[in-house]
This record gives C-alpha cells, structure tokens and sequence, in this order.
C-alpha cells in the first residue's frame, strides 16, 4: 500500500489542510522514492524504525510494507489524526506519535526495542540539528537514512579538503559515516522545493572518545569554524599554545577545514 500525489492532494482537501512553511513541509508523493528510501535505510522484517517527520504517511506506509514496526513522531498536530487514519489498517505495525524531534524524551521513546533504524524526512531549517540530537542521545539507533536539502548532504558527508566540509561533517562523524547515496528532485514532492534534496546512508560507530573529550573537541571545531579562514594559531590562540599543536602533530598554519576528526581528537587530547 503506497501513496502517489493525487491520494496527498485527496487527504489535504478533505481534512482542509495546506503544507505549512514554517515547519518546512514538503510531502514525498512518489511511491518509488519511498520505497527506495526504506530500502538504503537497511530496514527489515522485524526491525524497529524510527521515523520522523511521516506527514501524511507515504514513507511510514512503505517503511510498514517491509514487515518493520514504525514508531512515527510528527510535529504538526493538524497532521497526527490524518496520519493515524493513513495507517489505520495497519496497526499495530505503526505507532504515531505527536511530538517535536529537538525535544521529545527519546529514552522514553526508543525504550521498547534494543536496537532502531532512522528513517527520516527532515525539515530543511532544522535537519542538521535534529540529527546530531538523535545521534548524541539514542545510541540504540544504529543507522539509516536522512532526506534533507542537497548543500546540508554534502555538508554532513564531507570530508577534510571539501568545499562543503564544516562543523557538521565533523560532529556527525563524531558518532557514524555518513554517505550520500542519491539525488532527490524537486518534482517528487508536494509541493515542490525550489531546492534539490539528497539522501544520506548512516552507520554508527564507535565513538574516539569519551563525552569529556567531545565536549572538548566539539568546542575546538566550533571556534575554529567561526573563524574559518585563519589559521588555527589565530582562531585557537587563546586556549592552544603552540606545543600543543606539535604534540598532536598538527600544523599552527593549518586551516579548520583540512584537519580530519582524528585531528581535532589528538588536539584536544
């Protein structure tokens, strides 16, 4: 069971709702798209999958379609009820809930299985954010994918010497690898970004430090990218004295989008 965009115009018109920008709604209206999300997101038979930001359900349905139990959490409280009577037919397969991504208590959520997949479309404004969040705070989840504007996947995906490489590169491989693993255009959904979209393969792994050291790193990488065109002897030279920089084995003259996150580790260590 899938839903193509006329079944999305139907559910808008007859609950008398319109995508709100402000939360940065933009449905998936193409059923293969969303298969192929529930596919790269390594979802299974069996699995339990987070899911955030459904909408109006196509994703959650084709999430569904793999025998995975979905816990769905939506912000928009005109949306829950439309979702719920989506997914009706399938409960308890689905479990929808209303609910913000920066704040929900996720130990609560994400206490009824040991290990969860991410499946998620994320609003353009606040997508990085939400991720790192889900990374930092449920260590259950142990991969996925993320659907988020195209600069943001590159941004998340790069690497040391990229054009797009910056403080999230840094602070999302802090916890997982992230690759872009394809292009979305804007024509797959409702209503149509002005933007390209672009989906993102996740895989956790072991972290290089403890949450002291990433305090310290994360610290590190967010002063030296606020000043990213210096040298780090500049932008780090109140709280890095020169040894340091050659005890990590790290040239002062560097720039902050040339070190890689062992790099920022010895740094702070």
């Amino acid at each position: 069971m899938t839903m193509g965009a006329a079944r999305i115009r139907a559910l808008l018109d007859e609950f008398e709702l319109a995508p709100s920008r402000a939360l940065g709604q933009n449905f998936v209206v193409d059923p293969n798209t969303v298969r192929r999300i529930a596919s790269l997101a390594g979802v299974e038979a069996g699995d339990s999958v987070l899911e955030i930001g459904p909408g109006l359900g196509s994703l959650t349905l084709a999430l569904a379609e793999t025998g995975a139990h979905v816990t769905a959490v939506e912000v928009d409280r005109h949306l829950v009820p439309v979702l719920r009577s989506v997914v009706r037919e399938i409960t308890p397969s689905v479990t929808v809930v209303h609910g913000d991504a920066l704040a929900i208590d996720l130990d609560d959520l994400l206490a009824g299985s040991p290990s969860w997949r991410l499946a998620a479309n994320l609003p353009y404004n606040v997508g990085t954010t939400i991720l790192i969040r889900l990374l930092e705070e449920a260590p259950t989840l142990t991969g996925g994918v993320v659907l988020v504007q195209r600069e943001v996947a590159d941004r998340l995906a790069a690497q040391p010497g990229d054009g797009s490489y910056g403080i999230p590169s840094v602070k999302t491989a802090w916890w997982a690898s992230a690759t872009v693993v394809g292009k979305v255009p804007p024509t797959v959904f409702h209503p149509k970004p002005r933007v390209e979209s672009a989906l993102v393969a996740l895989e956790r792994r072991d972290a290089p430090g403890d949450e002291p050291l990433r305090r310290q790193v994360f610290d590190l990488v967010d002063r030296a990218f606020g000043q990213r065109r210096k040298m780090l002897r500049k932008s780090l030279g109140g709280i890095v004295d020169p040894g340091r920089f050659e005890a990590a084995g790290v040239a002062s003259t560097s720039r902050p989008e040339e070190l890689a996150l062992d790099d920022w580790v010895r740094l702070a260590r």
